[in-house]
């Protein structure tokens, strides 16, 4: 029989370490809305992808989704903006080759007309960055990006929103005696803007 490692001790870190290894991992992406002085909003042409999307990318291990919004920013459009809040979390699903995702669109706030004429790619990513209309964004973006709630609702929006990917069913009683939706974590506040 062996015995339970106590905790603060090197075997208690290795016991966690090995159930740390063994649970699932999730791809995160970090996008960011961002528009010009007109209100346009900015899309990038990926080189690795037929569509569009928003500025952005995938954040590196042990990355939090702010540090990569800014990081990818930084590297791909030589970008450095303040965040003003988070504007949805949405599940990707299983796609191609890829496995799930959580996916963050921050608030990247209005560019100056100097940073918006300075904006080209910076790397071997991105071949190219415009300005568009939210309609002409919503026909240039990957389906994910183009469900309800739409970007030009996202940045109208006056408090930060969180949007989960499938609807919220009706409640249903949690194991601790409150009610809440399925599918939604107790204490959190869900904001229900809309589903694709």
């Amino acid at each position: 029989m062996t015995t339970r490692p106590q905790p603060g001790t090197a075997e208690w870190d290795a016991c966690l370490a090995e159930g740390n290894a063994k649970q699932a991992r999730k791809r995160v992406s970090a996008d960011v809305l961002l528009r010009d002085v007109g209100g346009r909003l900015l899309v990038v042409k990926p080189t690795y992808k037929e569509a569009w999307d928003l500025p952005g990318g995938m954040a590196e291990a042990n990355e939090s989704p702010e540090d990569a919004a800014r990081r990818e920013l930084r590297e791909e459009l030589g970008l450095a903006v303040e965040l003003r809040g988070l504007l949805c979390v949405d599940w990707v699903a299983p796609h191609g080759p890829w496995d799930d995702q959580l996916a963050f669109i921050f608030n990247g706030g209005t560019l100056t007309e100097s940073q918006a004429r300075s904006l080209y790619p910076r790397d071997y990513e991105l071949s190219a960055c415009e300005f568009v209309t939210s309609a002409d964004a919503l026909t240039m973006l990957p389906h994910r990006t183009r469900r309800p709630p739409k970007p030009s609702e996202l940045w109208l929006s006056s408090s930060p929103a969180i949007w989960f990917s499938r609807p919220v069913a009706a409640p249903v009683q949690s194991p601790y005696g409150r009610r809440r939706a399925h599918g939604a974590p107790t204490g959190h506040r869900v904001s229900l803007l809309g589903f694709g």
